[in-house]
């Protein structure tokens, strides 16, 4: 029996893309052609038009299909008729196949196919695929989409009932496979930085093309976070479709200023420069009355950025990349309707510690990022000499405690015996403190198994921190 796996691309919701998708991608030589799963976790269940619409295109595929078998997610297509298997079996040539959206070790049948859209999570393929012990011809379908945070992005694969790897589909590439189960293949492996730039990437793409953006925007600070979304905006969209705007103010250092006009030589985005000392000045005469040099001044500063921000997003219909990372977000370190204004954050659920490594494999063939960027002291540059560390612990420790508390969920016992207690104390009663400016963020690209973006969600309400 000949079996043709259909690993391809899915935009949510719409149902004339995916149609031509899929028909695109039919295989006339196959027995059965199993694509991915298409609406899995629906957010738009309750709605009848979307019913009306998934019902359609049903009906459609059995129409294009009317003499093949195919597996769309849950759906068996068989010569025209629409079957939910669901966690079920059907025959065809004489094998017995089992559909379901997880896996199960004690199913009795010929072919297994798990259609299971999987997010994607750094660092977790390679378990996924050695966790699953085939004891029969095995198959994972996964889509390439995105849907809300997560990226489904590809990476099928097929082993057969010896446990032997088969098939093995690359990230976020379409591709159509006629599967041997007889013949063995090398597991492959990527750079986790690799599949970290092209999944953000592609997240970005795809946010513009399903809601309408053309093009996007940006604050650049000269700080490795926001030269980092540039980087990967350009790589999206293309420079000419790149917006950055330089808002130094008079704390700005010389540095900072020219190390972005570097940037943006490099990669070829529009730029503009705006200080935003004569709105400063102008607040603290008519308004203020007096400086104080406090926290309030610290944030008026970012709130005059995203005001300016926002007004060119508005003006433009530009949509407004924030650029906060994961040690930020996690701490709180950024300011509402300031710095985190946006509608999209890339890089939302990387840490700092991924930011650098990240901007250095960037960097692998030739400076694009600065170095000066990449090994400048991190700075929000609100005050004189300001120092991210004069805040927060130092990243390599405060990382390593977010990733082990959040992305590993490790206690709080075994945090302390690895940890400074009044380091792990001060970064879980942050952590907590800030959830409800988390709960005010614009929309994050989910990179982690545990994201803050997507399901870390810890009561704002609360009176142990």
């Amino acid at each position: 029996m000949k079996i043709s796996l259909a690993q391809i691309k899915y935009k949510y919701a719409n149902f004339d893309f995916n149609y031509k998708n899929i028909v695109n991608h039919k295989d006339d030589e196959a027995d059965l052609i199993i694509y991915p799963e298409i609406d899995s976790y629906s957010l738009m269940s309750f709605d009848s038009g979307y019913q009306k619409e998934k019902l359609n295109f049903y009906n459609k595929l059995c129409e294009f299909f009317a003499d093949k078998t195919v597996i769309v997610g849950q759906n068996l297509i068989n010569k025209g008729e629409l079957f939910n298997i669901s966690n079920g079996f059907f025959n065809l040539n004489g094998q017995k196949i089992f559909v379901s959206d997880k896996y199960q070790d004690n199913i009795d049948c010929d072919l297994y196919i798990l259609s299971q859209n999987r997010y994607y999570a750094m660092n977790t393929q390679k378990e996924f695929i050695d966790n699953i012990v085939a004891k029969q011809n095995f198959v994972h379908i996964n889509s390439i989409m995105l849907n809300e945070e997560n990226v489904y992005a590809g990476q099928s694969f097929a082993k057969n009932k010896e446990n032997e790897l088969v098939a093995q589909l690359p990230i976020l590439e379409e591709q159509i496979v006629t599967l041997d189960f007889s013949n063995k293949v090398e597991q492959q492996y990527v750079e986790t930085e690799s599949e970290i730039y092209k999944v953000t990437t592609f997240a970005i793409k795809e946010y513009c093309e399903n809601t309408g953006f053309k093009k996007v925007l940006l604050g650049l600070s000269g700080g490795i976070d926001s030269a980092l979304v540039a980087v990967l905006a350009k790589e999206a969209l293309g420079a000419e479709n790149v917006y950055a705007v330089m808002l130094p103010s008079k704390y700005s250092s010389e540095g900072s200023i020219i190390d972005s006009q570097n940037l943006v030589n490099n990669i070829g985005i529009n730029v503009q420069t705006v200080p935003i000392s004569p709105l400063f000045d102008c607040f603290m005469q008519n308004i203020a009355k007096e400086n104080k040099m406090d926290l309030a001044e610290e944030n008026l500063q970012s709130r005059l950025r995203g005001l300016i921000l926002m007004f060119y997003s508005n003006r433009e219909n530009y949509l407004l990349l924030s650029t906060g990372n994961k040690s930020e977000v996690a701490c709180g370190y950024g300011t509402l309707y300031g710095d985190m204004c946006g509608g999209l954050n890339p890089i939302a659920d990387l840490t700092k510690t991924n930011v650098y490594k990240l901007s250095n494999w960037i960097n692998r063939n030739g400076e694009i990022i600065p170095v000066k960027i990449i090994k400048k002291a991190p700075s929000a540059e609100l005050r004189p000499n300001q120092k991210d560390n004069d805040s927060l612990p130092e990243y390599d420790v405060l990382d390593n405690i977010i990733v082990d508390y959040v992305e590993k969920q490790v206690s709080y016992e075994n945090l302390i015996e690895k940890y400074d207690k009044n380091i792990v104390d001060k970064t879980i009663k942050l952590i907590y403190k800030a959830q409800f400016k988390r709960n005010q963020a614009c929309l994050g690209i989910r990179l982690t198994d545990n994201a803050f973006c997507s399901n870390i969600k810890l009561p704002i309400i609360q009176s142990i921190y």
